[in-house]
């Protein structure tokens, strides 16, 4: 069963330490939402997980399976299923949400493997059905005049397309951690 264990963990950021010894352990199957005040430490702990360079652990560690993330480059993490939303998801202008999804899938093959743009788009396409995203959305630039709501909905369709394993979000006031 996948698990993710953060032990003793004390992250510091700009020389602030912001996290002073969490422990938190999480199951696959289990959702768990972290709250607190602002400047509490939510979004620093999301920060981490993903690998975000200005943030550094001066003790403890967290596991996912019993392996270290610390010992990985955020994109490592990713590939192992980190994801991890956005309050204000960035928008990039001239590249569709087709193509962005397909380079990200990309990227997580081995070198010289391609992936099968038929399948590609049956997956995208069954993900699409489950969220009733409608087709023309794959044509649109990632976030590009989106509403807040269809932001919300790309993110969840990034999520179900790249097949993640551990989630997490963050706005002001609460943080979301869910192990699929």
């Amino acid at each position: 069963m996948s698990s993710i264990v953060i032990r003793d963990l004390h992250v510091s950021v700009a020389g602030k330490e912001i996290i002073r010894g969490l422990n938190l352990t999480f199951s696959k199957g289990e959702v768990h939402a972290i709250m607190g005040p602002n400047g509490s430490g939510k979004s620093t702990l999301a920060k981490v997980m993903a690998g975000h360079p200005d943030y550094q652990v001066t003790g403890g560690d967290i596991l996912l399976d019993d392996a270290s993330v610390l010992e990985m480059e955020p994109d490592e993490r990713a590939r192992t299923g980190i994801f991890m939303a956005f309050q204000y998801p960035m928008e990039i202008p001239g590249v569709s949400n087709a193509n962005f999804l397909r380079a990200a899938l990309q990227a997580r093959l081995p070198e010289g493997e391609e992936l099968d743009v038929t399948e590609f788009y049956q997956k995208l396409y069954e993900k699409m059905d489950l969220l009733e995203i409608r087709r023309e959305f794959t044509a649109r630039s990632v976030n590009e005049g989106f509403s807040g709501g269809e932001k919300k909905r790309n993110e969840i369709l990034q999520l179900a397309v790249l097949s993640r394993s551990l989630r997490c979000w963050t706005r002001r006031t609460a943080g979301w951690i869910s192990m699929l």
